[in-house]
């Protein structure tokens, strides 16, 4: 399976819809393209993360203590929890599929915050979102 990430509209992406032609030039080339066979686990619940993931192809399933929790695809994003506080996963993310990624390093990650400031108020949204999610599923 080729990496297809050029057919990827980084603007379609909720996490970086604000940002210009510019930062998303700048966003698109901090990430590493990799192919991912079928069956391999990104991230592993209870592990500390060091990458965030961007879906271009393929899809992934989401556990958490080996229950399916989701099922993630095109455009889909995971790890960016890790990447702000350096803390064990919170989820396992094994792929279902063939999968291309889009890849963005703990040191990647770091310089592209510093270079587009916008990433980190959408990361604050994002995460406030995941928070609601999360009590609104403990207290139903």
């Amino acid at each position: 399976m080729a990496a297809r990430s050029k057919d990827l509209d980084l603007k379609s992406i909720w996490l970086f819809s604000s940002c210009t032609g510019s930062e998303l030039r700048k966003i698109r080339g901090s990430f590493d393209e990799v192919e991912v066979p079928a069956g391999k686990v990104l991230v592993e619940q209870g592990r500390i993360g060091m990458e965030f993931f961007l879906i271009v192809d393929g899809s992934a399933a989401v556990t958490r203590s080996g229950k399916k929790v989701a099922t993630l695809g095109p455009g889909a994003h995971f790890g960016e929890l890790a990447l702000l506080d350096r803390r064990p996963r919170s989820a396992s993310v094994t792929s279902e599929t063939d999968m291309d990624v889009l890849v963005l390093s703990q040191r990647q990650f770091n310089t592209l915050l510093a270079a587009v400031p916008t990433i980190a108020r959408k990361m604050l949204a994002a995460l406030a979102d995941r928070l609601r999610e999360a009590d609104a599923l403990a207290y139903d």
